[in-house]
């Protein structure tokens, strides 16, 4: 008899609005978008949802928050 696991799936990515990323990162959003369009970039690059909303990985956020505590960002 053959036993198949059954793998759980994943959890999915939770997405951060606009001003959950304010209120974790301590940035507004002009200084947000700036550091998006900044070569290279100092911030995560959003995911668009639909033609008018875009939001962040939270696992992005927090990697960002993490490089920037080590020394790593600007």
């Amino acid at each position: 008899m053959q036993t198949s696991s059954n793998p759980t799936p994943a959890k999915p990515e939770k997405l951060l609005r606009l001003p959950e990323v304010e209120s974790l990162t301590g940035l507004k959003k002009s200084s947000i978008y700036a550091g998006m369009k900044a070569s290279p970039p100092t911030f995560p690059h959003c995911v668009r949802l639909s033609v008018r909303a875009v939001a962040w990985r939270e696992s992005d956020i927090a990697t960002w928050q993490a490089q920037r505590q080590q020394g790593g960002g600007q």
